[in-house]
């Protein structure tokens, strides 16, 4: 059977630092895959090399038996593979639906023949997709903020919208990067709900989270990395309540 995602044997150095050493696990399709471990481990890196922004010195990811050697950062989202980031990255000075239209695929503005010769059709096709960005924001909670600006949104209600901008790109794999970091105990349990709810929905889900009632809540599988390298594989249960883990992580009991 072909591996959904497939890390094999990735290395990534900066000078003289090897992030990634020898990286390598797979992803099954429909699970929520958490990635632990400390700081510096490399769980940024892995999700730069996966979405192409890193290319790894050696090794590679494939993703539904199709490698991604060398693949652009555009070209793996469209064949469906999206993430968020650790800093927000969102416009704060346009409204919440603007956020999410800025990220659905086939955009009005690449037509530009079409906007001319066609209005009411690229006026109707705007139409159709400010309704989508709507639903979308439905979906995640925020239909009720969509003509704020994000400048006015919580922080919770940010983390929120970054998600509905990774739905927005139609990807069927979502690589989340702490998503749950900073929020307040309703809001964490908001995004902990919907993860769920995405996964439901048919979504894939891999998440970089440092918080481990998160991990053990939201988690099927756990990922643990510890200096560029994966360490251990396996349940929440397993991972959470191995003591040489634990003392690598925390210097103490999780």
């Amino acid at each position: 059977m072909t591996p959904y995602l497939q890390a094999t044997g990735v290395e990534v150095s900066f000078g003289g630092l090897k992030a990634l050493n020898d990286c390598s696990f797979t992803i099954q399709q429909g699970r929520i895959t958490c990635l632990v471990g400390p700081n510096g481990a490399g769980k940024t890196t892995i999700f730069n090399v996966i979405t192409g922004f890193l290319r790894p010195g050696t090794g590679s990811v494939s993703f539904k038996g199709q490698a991604l050697d060398g693949w652009k950062p555009q070209a793996i989202v469209a064949a469906g593979i999206a993430r968020t980031f650790q800093n927000l990255r969102l416009f704060i000075d346009l409204t919440a639906v603007d956020n999410v239209l800025a990220s659905l695929p086939g955009q009005v503005g690449e037509e530009p023949v079409a906007a001319i010769f066609r209005p009411f059709h690229v006026g109707s096709a705007q139409r159709r997709r400010r309704e989508e960005a709507r639903a979308i924001l439905d979906r995640v909670g925020l239909s009720a903020r969509a003509n704020d600006f994000v400048r006015n949104l919580s922080y919770g209600e940010q983390k929120l919208l970054i998600i509905a901008r990774v739905l927005a790109t139609g990807a069927e794999l979502l690589l989340l990067d702490e998503p749950a970091s900073g929020l307040s105990a309703g809001a964490l349990e908001g995004v902990m709900t919907l993860l769920r709810r995405l996964q439901d929905d048919g979504k894939t889900l891999l998440v970089v989270e440092h918080n481990t009632r998160v991990v053990q809540k939201i988690a099927d599988d756990v990922l643990f990395l510890h200096q560029g390298h994966l360490m251990a594989q396996g349940s929440p249960e397993t991972i959470v309540n191995d003591p040489a883990l634990a003392e690598i992580y925390f210097g103490g009991a999780l």
